[in-house]
């Protein structure tokens, strides 16, 4: 495996970064945007006013606040005129809580605020840099928060730049996770490059699995150069960030499908027998194990597998 990282060092770099931005938000002002209402009062003004009506222990649970801290904030904003309680009407214990036309007014402020806020960190910035900033924070809300059920699985052609983060990514995952040196690196570069230069006939297809605006995983298909009738599946692989959705049991059913249609006979793929998670999803998509060859690659010794999936016609 792969050598870990000084955890020390890690940890110095995550604080010194909360230190940098606590300070380019503003979180150390008195209150937010220049406004009366410290970070705590403004972000449940915005939560309540996104929601248009919700309750103290729904938003307690939703922002993982104490119930005690929230409902101490409640009962300031509802005092300032901003918030207002109602009882149900079934459950004297629970109340609705909903915006007066003063909190909306501060809540549309905030919002106002806020998107000008961004806007100024944005400003000085070229598109390219721009690009990256946004697709940094995307990153770190993915792998922090909580996986969304409800987030939408796009499959769709690789764009420009994306093939070269492809092969940095499975270079440097399969190098974390197996152990694999840079020699695979040097491998799937000349894959995906060869797959860039077939042509059209007999029939190609790369998927990008993209998730949240970013990309989850990859696959494609290209005729087997032993027998083109033969369709090859080569480099699935799903990021770590987005495992647990299925993706790459999609992205073997669309190659599947696009096989089939394309009139191949069969589909034939070559991976490890340790890359476990893979194989069991070429199983349940009916793939037969046809032969395997031990092997020292990458680095490693290992054991080849060649998986066929007979297409009916």
């Amino acid at each position: 495996m792969a050598e870990q990282p000084d955890q020390s060092q890690q940890i110095a770099t995550i604080r010194a970064f909360n230190r940098f931005y606590t300070g380019v938000i503003g979180l150390l002002n008195e209150g937010m945007h220049k406004s009366p209402h410290p970070l705590a009062e403004a972000r449940l003004i915005h939560e309540i006013g996104k929601r248009v009506s919700t309750t103290s222990a729904g938003l307690a649970a939703d922002l993982g606040m104490d119930r005690g801290q929230m409902s101490r904030l409640v009962w300031r904003l509802i005092d300032q005129g901003l918030l207002a309680m109602v009882p149900h009407s079934d459950d004297r214990r629970s109340s609705t809580l909903a915006l007066t036309a003063d909190g909306d007014r501060i809540y549309r402020q905030l919002n106002e605020w806020s998107d000008g806020a961004a806007a100024e960190l944005l400003a000085p910035l070229d598109n390219f840099l721009r690009r990256d900033l946004v697709d940094s924070m995307r990153r770190i809300h993915t792998i922090l928060a909580e996986p969304d059920p409800a987030e939408t699985l796009i499959l769709r052609p690789h764009r420009v730049g994306e093939l070269g983060w492809l092969i940095h990514r499975q270079g440097l995952l399969y190098h974390l996770e197996q152990g694999w040196n840079g020699e695979f690196e040097a491998l799937i570069a000349r894959i995906y490059a060869e797959y860039e230069a077939a042509p059209a006939t007999p029939s190609k297809s790369l998927w990008v699995a993209e998730m949240a605006g970013q990309v989850a995983g990859s696959l494609f298909i290209v005729p087997s150069a032993a027998d083109p009738a033969t369709a090859q599946l080569r480099m699935l692989y799903v990021e770590p960030a987005f495992r647990g959705h299925g993706i790459g049991k999609r992205l073997v059913e669309e190659a599947i499908r696009f096989s089939r249609a394309s009139g191949y006979s069969s589909i034939l793929l070559w991976t490890q027998d340790c890359l476990t998670a893979a194989r069991k999803i070429y199983q349940a998509a009916g793939f037969l194990l046809e032969r395997e060859e031990p092997h020292h690659s990458f680095g490693a010794d290992l054991n080849g597998q060649y998986w066929r999936l007979q297409l009916k016609r």
